[in-house]
């Protein structure tokens, strides 16, 4: 699962490394940091930080994770933030990319992040994971790694008030529609089969009848060559572990499950009509009365096919993430 959003405590991440969100003296302090000193051992965790000291902010180092589940404890020192306009954009930015190098640089396989700079230091929270994704999205691009973004108190997660607003708005409509469109529904039921559906079926629905001959993964990877996509490309943009995406490389009757089979409509930037078609070669639908499926279609509607913001909004709402 390369990167994905869970509320949790970071102390108990099952990970190679978890980062701690430090201050440039390497002590304990308050929040993320004390916890993560006392959840590995203040003594130990104190003596090894301190040959390290200070660091600049932006940089980071790494210790062993003593009492911890994760084997080590990077250290990555954020900006406070003042006003916005003075640099701390940029080392927020550099602080996840010091921590992200420095674990690739030792091999490791997992990582998992505080929100960083969103607590004691002030970063609007909403800036704050703006700025974490961003920076976690570049590094997936070019490396392979789980990554893991943990809340503590999924009330303390922000999004930007544009698309939390856009996003209340398009499941209050819809949901409001829904309910004329059931009545309309059992209004509709006296209507016979045969009013309903011409006995002339088209020739073009003939021919996507027929089509559905071929299973998810052989229309997936004729999607892919059409859209003159790469494999690479696409399990990347579908949040997806390359072991995963092989696996499904490798046998077309392949069946993913359905958060895997929605995030590759979204890497492939399907259309709605072109979604429910994939969709349908692995079983599963679009319904009309779950949340998390409404959201993914105000998505698709908008062309709007960033999984990383996608996942925020399901996150928000307390919804699975997709393609992780």
């Amino acid at each position: 699962m390369p990167f994905t959003i869970l509320q949790d405590d970071l102390t108990r991440q099952k990970v190679d490394a978890i980062v701690n969100a430090a201050n440039t003296e390497l002590r304990q302090g308050g929040g993320v940091c004390g916890a993560i000193f006392k959840a590995a051992g203040e003594a130990d965790m104190a003596a090894a930080c301190a040959p390290l000291a200070p660091i600049e902010t932006g940089d980071a180092v790494m210790t062993p994770g003593f009492a911890l589940s994760a084997r080590y404890v990077i250290h990555a020192a954020g900006p406070i933030y003042r006003d916005g306009r003075s640099g701390e954009a940029a080392l927020l930015r550099q602080t996840y990319g010091s921590a992200l190098h420095l674990a690739d640089s030792h091999r490791l396989e997992s990582i998992a992040f505080p929100l960083i700079s969103a607590g004691i230091y002030g970063y609007p929270k909403a800036e704050a994971l703006a700025i974490a994704t961003g920076s976690i999205r570049a590094f997936l691009e070019k490396h392979e790694m789980d990554i893991r973004l943990v809340i503590f108190d999924r009330a303390a997660f922000e999004l930007s008030r544009e698309l939390t607003g856009a996003v209340e708005s398009y499941l209050e409509q819809h949901f409001a529609d829904r309910t004329r469109d059931d009545i309309r529904l059992r209004e509709l039921q006296t209507i016979s089969m045969e009013s309903a559906y011409p006995a002339n079926v088209p020739a073009q629905l003939e021919r996507e009848v027929q089509d559905l001959n071929d299973s998810f993964a052989v229309r997936l990877f004729q999607l892919i060559d059409e859209k003159g996509m790469s494999d690479v490309s696409v399990y990347k943009r579908a949040n997806l572990d390359r072991r995963l995406f092989s696996k499904i490389r490798s046998d077309k009757h392949y069946s993913p499950g359905k958060r895997t089979a929605v995030a590759l409509t979204i890497a492939l930037e399907l259309t709605l009509g072109e979604t429910d078609d994939l969709l349908a070669r692995a079983g599963y639908a679009l319904s009309t009365s779950r949340i998390d499926d409404v959201i993914v279609r105000y998505f698709i509607e908008n062309k709007m096919y960033d999984i990383f913001s996608l996942n925020e909004v399901l996150f928000a709402y307390g919804r699975p993430l997709l393609g992780t």
